[in-house]
């Protein structure tokens, strides 16, 4: 099996797995990192969204031959690294805002909302209902109304 060396929440790795396994199943089952769930393993639920190089993603649909040794990805656990703080600020909108119920999506569902306000706060905006209604993670529960509270109070503090 090859070897594939790239960074994980910070620190450098090597996995020797074939190249088609997809990122999830490295993350989950050989790195022991479970923030990123899994849920439908077809880029649809979206429970698993983590952050390659700064940016949101779904390792399920990725295969792990395609991520680079320069590929820096960060999982909810890695989250607080980022700000140098034992919570991000959208962590604590969650804890604040009381979002979680069975809380299986949330990790995912943080993930695309960090992503989410940098990118409109990159172009200069303020995050709106109608950005936040561009993300596209499930929550069974139906939590959306404490979700979408919690983005703009993360938001706030970003």
């Amino acid at each position: 099996m090859p070897p594939h060396t790239f960074k994980v929440n910070g620190r450098p790795v090597t996995v020797e797995v074939e190249d088609d396994v997809r990122l999830l199943w490295v993350l989950r089952d050989l790195l022991k990192i479970n923030g990123p769930k899994y849920g439908c393993g077809i880029n649809v639920c979206k429970a698993c969204t983590s952050h390659i190089n700064g940016r949101a993603f779904n390792p399920c649909s990725v295969p792990v031959g395609q991520i680079r040794p320069t590929d820096e990805i960060t999982t909810i656990e890695g989250l607080p690294d980022t700000v140098g703080a034992d919570l991000h600020p959208m962590q604590e909108a969650w804890i604040d805002r009381d979002v979680p119920q069975c809380g299986y999506c949330q990790p995912g569902q943080i993930m695309a909302a960090v992503d989410l306000v940098k990118k409109v706060q990159a172009e200069g905006g303020s995050v709106t209902d109608d950005d936040i209604d561009e993300i596209r993670n499930m929550c069974a529960c139906g939590t959306y109304a404490r979700i979408r509270e919690a983005i703009k109070q993360g938001a706030e503090n970003m």
